[in-house]
This record gives structure tokens, sequence and C-alpha cells, in this order.
């Protein structure tokens, strides 16, 4: 099958959703191909959460408060509370790692390739919001939820993808990376300001001389995970006891790893780290956190009040209207005052629905509920089942959409991903190599010479007297 031609941009436009480097390409083939494992694994634990919690609800309350950890340390924390403190910190700290390659190797390096994903990502967040704060306000509901709707869950949403069988081209599934790497950011810095309250300085000065020495280790090289390990559990179990939410740790250790390459380097450092605790992270940290946290009633008159309910219903909302129409609404105006033109194998409608595939919020959802009515068990439950619903409304809606162009995605992917001469290039990043025009042209004289082969041998068999008139 032949690749698209590409389309050459207008020397004044920036090409939107246009072919990615190779390098880029192939990490993000790398990280989503994790990444749609654990969103399965995800989605499978989502699952076991539920049934678990409506069939055997006694036993699954008693091992999610069940406590274990030093008293003396300030850590005698629940299993739910370890998952959420302790496993997520990992979840994040690869969340930094991710953030700091994309600003210094990735897309979000350049400022102009930069401003569309990033200002699609900010509408993305603020429009969810701003659904949530009108949707309580008319209802005179609380409105401390209005961070909840804000954030998208990459692992669900190609978990959603692999379910439906689409093969996104990579130029969609790189903006859908992108929304979620800036969604991490600013979720980060969310938890950081709005959900600290009382903060014990001498732990908090502890952190950062932990983070320092952390640095500075790095800076000088010093390898062995027996070093970064234990202090990096130091650094965690202060950042706990300081007030700041703990998962700010993770981030924080991420960011300090460098994540350019220099000469020899196949990977960075940062790159190689991420490799290996990607997968602790997808696989296990993350559908352990949704194991203790997705466990909620889901009865008739629970579902039921999801949507009569202003707090549950702005969730729900946000989800599924704000982040569809955010991230849609602001990629369309960037674009339009930015001169960038659209990429001339997609539509806009395909931008649609990948906005509204963002709309699956999960993970940070479901943490950002339990912070902002922390003390309210009956609403927290709630709003967790409006998070679950509202993810269920956006991946089927979405689902639906990308569904009608399953054929041109599928078309686009496979030209993608062709590779004729078997180098393990695929074919459309090397028609400007000599080289590769060469290997087809005699790959394609090999098959000429065994066609006339073949018909010469079938001219001899039809001349033979017994042949078939």
């Amino acid at each position: 099958m032949a690749a698209p031609a590409p389309t050459p941009p207008s020397p004044s436009r920036r090409t939107f959703l246009g072919r990615l480097s190779l390098p880029e390409r192939n990490y993000l083939a790398d990280a989503l191909r994790t990444e749609t494992v654990g969103g399965v694994i995800l989605l499978v634990a989502a699952v076991a959460a539920l049934t678990w919690a409506n069939t055997l609800g006694s036993s699954y309350r008693a091992i999610s408060d069940f406590h274990l950890g030093p008293q003396s340390l300030g850590l005698d924390l629940s299993m739910q509370h370890w998952a959420a403190d302790g496993l997520l910190a990992i979840f994040f700290f690869v969340a930094g790692v991710e953030l700091k390659r994309e600003l210094v190797a990735g897309d979000l390096r350049d400022p102009k390739a930069a401003v569309l994903p990033v200002i699609a990502a900010v509408c993305g967040m603020a429009a969810p919001a701003i659904v949530y704060t009108l949707v309580t306000v008319v209802g005179g509901g609380s409105t401390d939820g209005w961070a909840v709707p804000t954030a998208t869950d990459i692992a669900f949403a190609l978990a959603v993808l692999a379910v439906i069988g689409t093969s996104l081209p990579s130029a969609l599934r790189a903006f859908l990376l992108t929304l979620a790497v800036v969604d991490d950011l600013f979720a980060i810095l969310i938890i950081a300001i709005f959900f600290t309250e009382d903060i014990d300085f001498v732990a908090l000065i502890g952190a950062v001389v932990g983070l320092a020495v952390f640095y500075l280790l790095l800076r000088k090289n010093v390898r062995g995970w027996y070093v970064y390990v234990p202090l990096a559990l130091v650094i965690w179990g202060l950042m706990y006891n300081s007030g700041v939410h703990a998962t700010i740790a993770g981030v924080a250790m991420g960011l300090m790893l460098r994540c350019t390459r220099r000469e020899g380097e196949q990977h960075s450092p940062g790159e190689h780290i991420e490799h290996l605790i990607r997968p602790l992270s997808a696989g296990l940290a993350v559908p352990l956190f949704a194991l203790f946290s997705a466990g909620v009633s889901l009865s008739g008159h629970a579902l039921a009040g999801v949507f009569t309910r202003p707090e549950t219903l702005g969730v729900v909302l946000g989800l599924v209207a704000g982040k569809t129409i955010g991230i849609f609404g602001g990629t369309w105006l960037a674009a339009r005052f930015t001169k960038a033109e659209l990429n001339k194998d997609l539509a806009w409608a395909d931008v649609f629905a990948v906005a509204s595939l963002a709309g699956i919020g999960f993970t940070v959802s479901l943490l950002i509920g339990e912070l902002a009515f922390e003390g309210n068990a009956t609403l927290t439950n709630e709003i967790k089942a409006a998070v679950l619903m509202g993810s269920l409304i956006a991946a089927v809606f979405s689902g639906a959409l990308l569904k009608l162009r399953v054929r041109r995605y599928r078309t686009l992917y496979e030209a993608e991903e062709l590779d004729e001469d078997q180098d393990g290039v695929p074919d459309i990043y090397e028609q400007d190599d000599p080289a590769y025009h060469l290997r087809m042209a005699a790959i394609h004289e090999k098959k000429a010479a065994e066609h006339r082969r073949l018909a010469e041998l079938a001219g001899a068999a039809s001349s033979k007297p017994d042949s078939p008139a």
C-alpha cells in the first residue's frame, strides 16, 4: 500500500497535527504501548473494585481501612491512604519525567509547536471547572469540587481505544498524550496550592534538603538504585508529614532527571528510568489505587442521585461537556489566531472526537475528589460514582465518534507503519533517502524476475498436448 503523499504546508502557516519526527514517533509508540496495557489492567481493577464493593462490601471496607506502618514516623496509614499517597507518588514521578522530557526534548520545547496543545489543555481544564461551578451555584451545592472534572486519564483513554479497536494516527495520539502531560502539570499545581492547609515547616525543610541532595547526586553522576530509592523514601515521608501532598515529592524528583542525550548516549537517564518505572506505575501503582478508590456503591438510588445532586451532576457535565467544549474550542480558536493549518489527512471532527475522549477522567479525578470532600464519606462516594459515570459516558460518546472514522484512521496508521524494505524505519520517513529507493528498486527487480520465471513456467505448461484448452 502506498503511503499518502505529504502535503507541504504554506510558508506562512504551521501545520497542526502534522507528522511527528522519527525519534518522537518511536518514543510515543513505546510509551503508549505500556500505557495501553496499563489502561486495560486499570479497567480490570476498576471493575474488580466495583464488584467487590457491591457484593462483599464489608470485607472491602475492612481491607481498605486496615492500617499499617510505623506510628512513630507518622506513617500509620490505611491501605487506601497508602495507595493514594504512596503508590500515586510513583505515577506522579513518571509524570514529572514525562513533563521534563517534553519540555527539553519533545514537542513542548518549541514554543510555536507547544502553543496549540498547551492552550487546548488549559481550556480543557478551565471549561470543566466553570461548568461544575455554574451547576453547583445554580443548584445550591458545594463548589469545593471544582477541580474534580479537570483531569484526563491517559491510561483509561488508551484502554478505551484498545477495546474499540481504533488505531489513531500518531499525530492524534501525540496530541492526546501532550494534553495529558499538561493536564498532569496543572493537576499537580492544583493539589499543591489548593489542598495544602497546615504545614509542618520542619518536615518541609527536611524534604527540600533531601531533594537538594537528590539533585546534587544526579549532577555528580552518582549511580545505584540503593542510593536513590532509600533517599526517595525519606523525601516522600518528610513531604507527607509536612502537610503538602506526598505525590509532590514524586513530581519534584522526576523533574530533576536529565532528559537530554549526550554524545554516545542512546537514551538519556530520564528516558532510561522512565522506561523502567513506567510499567510499575501503569501496571501496579495506578491499578492498586483504583482498586482501593473505585469501590463505590452503585445501587439504583445512588446512580439516580448522580444526576440530581448539583455536585455530582457538575462532575458528570464537566467531564462530558466541559472537557469536549474546552479542548475543541481552545484548539480551534488557537489554530485560527495563530494561522495554524490542520493536517490535510485529518478533519476537525477528529479533533472533536479526541477532545471528547479526554473527558475520561479517572485516576487524578478520584484523587482530587477524595481531597476536596475529605471528612464527608457520603459525598466523597457520590463524587466517585459521578467520576465513574462521567468517564463511562465520555468513553461511549468518544468511542462512537471514533468508530465513524475508523477506516480512515486505519489507512493512515498502516501508511505510517509500512516498512517494505524491512530496515526498521517506516517508509514514510525515508522518501528523501536515495538508499531507500535503491533498496526498493532491488526488491521490485527481484519480484519482477520471479514473476518472469513463473510466467515462463506457466507458458511451458500451457503448450503441453494434455494441457486444458
